[in-house]
């Protein structure tokens, strides 16, 4: 309902795909991630936001661009993804891995953060990239839907770090090791969705545009605002481990877009990739507890 209405807000006001896609779709996919976080740091468990930002970032570039690739047949980009975007991606990452190197984040870092979401949120509006508007007027209604579908899922998210807190419990594996998989499974379903049904009606810029945005805003966004809210614990092994991984695989996703298409094959590369992810945090299990 939210992504939905978003994106009708956005085509009314004539706003290109790609646009769509990196921003209004990429951060409103991203809204689970944010609302967990924050009731994750209400509910004494920061630990779980670098966890579900990590987790979620590693996901959306293995399991979703492996999975629209290998459904889609391949990517194909008309826009030229390594003139910006795609540097910011990447700055985006190795900002995260050197601001978490000593273990905290402070204002000073939180507050570049935020800057470093402004700029990436004025470039892309300043970029001509827009489209006639679309003939479907703008409706009030499409705003009272993101309204509704926002607090919905604001309260979701208190139930999904209760139901979380348990399962951690009752396995007696940390808190941030589950995020790491299944919860940043679980917040980046949407974005699996979304890219999905933009492959189905062959809008490649939309899918790429989804998971490029929302890593950003996962990384500025979720991170930067949830430490307004509280110190965020930093796990030794997700800095030692997770990070790193997470960078890397940034990087590899620069090295697939360079072509700016992702064949069939590298679909199942990625894929792979995910399930070795998915392995790793077993291994990661047992050196917390």
């Amino acid at each position: 309902m939210f992504v939905s209405s978003a994106e009708k807000i956005g085509l009314a006001l004539g706003v290109s795909p790609f646009i769509i896609g990196v921003t209004i779709v990429a951060f409103g996919t991203s809204l689970p991630e944010l609302a967990t976080s924050i009731a994750s740091v209400y509910a004494d468990s920061s630990q779980i936001v670098i966890g579900n930002v990590v987790g979620s970032n590693i996901t959306n570039i293995l399991l979703i661009i492996g999975v629209v690739a290998i459904v889609g047949g391949g990517i194909n980009l008309d826009y030229n993804i390594m003139e910006i975007d795609m540097p910011l991606l990447l700055s985006s990452a190795f900002l995260m891995w050197f601001t978490l190197m000593d273990g905290h984040l402070d204002y000073f870092e939180v507050g570049l953060y935020i800057v470093a979401l402004g700029v990436f949120l004025l470039y892309s509006i300043k970029k001509k990239r827009i489209l006639v508007a679309d003939d479907d007027e703008l409706k009030v209604s499409y705003f009272l839907y993101l309204l509704l579908a926002g607090i919905i899922i604001y309260f979701s998210a208190d139930y999904v770090i209760y139901g979380l807190k348990g399962i951690a419990e009752f396995m007696k594996i940390d808190e941030s090791v589950i995020s790491l998989g299944a919860l940043a499974l679980g917040t980046s379903l949407p974005e699996l969705v979304v890219s999905l049904a933009a492959i189905a009606r062959k809008n490649h810029s939309i899918a790429v545009g989804n998971v490029v945005g929302s890593n950003i805003f996962n990384t500025y966004g979720v991170l930067g605002v949830s430490s307004l809210f509280g110190t965020l614990a930093i796990p030794k092994i997700i800095l030692q481990v997770s990070i790193p991984m997470m960078v890397g695989i940034t990087v590899l996703f620069g090295f697939v877009m360079a072509l700016r298409k992702v064949s069939k094959w590298e679909g199942y590369m990625l894929l792979i990739l995910y399930l070795f992810f998915l392995y790793s945090l077993t291994k990661i299990a047992p050196a917390i507890n």
